[in-house]
């Protein structure tokens, strides 16, 4: 059988052969990449790299679900509003952070509980303020996680930029994405609320320390 397999190729024509191989091997690396599992992640090279990968996603995925419940405060308390917009690219966020953590074996922080009450409870006393105050905590909070996003771009097209490609464009994505809603912040008069200065202070303190403590538990 495999003499006869070899003369029927053998009778092709010779311009043809090249061609079929190019096919077949096409059509092999259809077929790998097809099965091959899909992470922005890249596989950590060490337990250095695996530590830093697993510090940096906890925080952003922390991040993100805070956001969400500060959003889910400020709706509860104004209802549909421009909030409600952004609110929806911040599920998207929480969304993909939760698909990379379970991909990639990642261990969220263990102060979610804190975190879901903390937000929702700053998210519905400011929006108690009016539009004006949930738009300061807007312009606050989106500052924070634009700069914390600003650290990690940093970091990781020093390490190796070729490497963490997408990832890269990833956070740049969000980061936008955090940066279009400070700026609908202060175009809706966030500045405009009494002792602005003094809750986008406080606000950004907490954000630190939230960060902080979140890479680390």
């Amino acid at each position: 059988m495999h003499r006869a397999a070899h003369t029927a190729f053998c009778d092709w024509p010779q311009f043809v052969r090249p061609a079929m191989i190019r096919q077949s091997l096409k059509c092999t690396g259809c077929l790998q990449n097809s099965t091959r599992a899909y992470s922005v992640v890249p596989a950590p090279r060490d337990s250095e790299e695996k530590e830093m990968m697993h510090r940096m996603l906890r925080v952003d995925h922390a991040g993100e679900y805070g956001a969400n419940r500060i959003y889910a405060g400020q709706m509860a308390v104004l209802g549909r509003s421009r909030q409600y917009q952004m609110w929806d690219q911040e599920k998207k966020h929480l969304s993909k952070f939760n698909e990379i953590l379970a991909e990639n074996r990642v261990r969220p922080t263990a102060l979610l509980p804190l975190w879901n009450l903390a937000g929702f409870v700053l998210g519905a006393s400011t929006a108690l303020l009016g539009k004006e105050g949930a738009m300061a905590c807007t312009v606050a909070v989106e500052e924070s996680i634009s700069e914390h996003y600003n650290s990690q771009i940093r970091a990781l097209m020093e390490s190796d930029p070729e490497r963490y490609t997408e990832l890269l464009q990833l956070i740049k994505e969000f980061r936008d994405d955090e940066m279009d809603h400070h700026d609908t912040g202060l175009e809706h008069d966030a500045e405009s609320l009494p002792g602005y200065w003094l809750l986008k202070n406080a606000i950004q303190l907490g954000c630190k320390a939230a960060i902080y403590v979140s890479q680390r538990v």
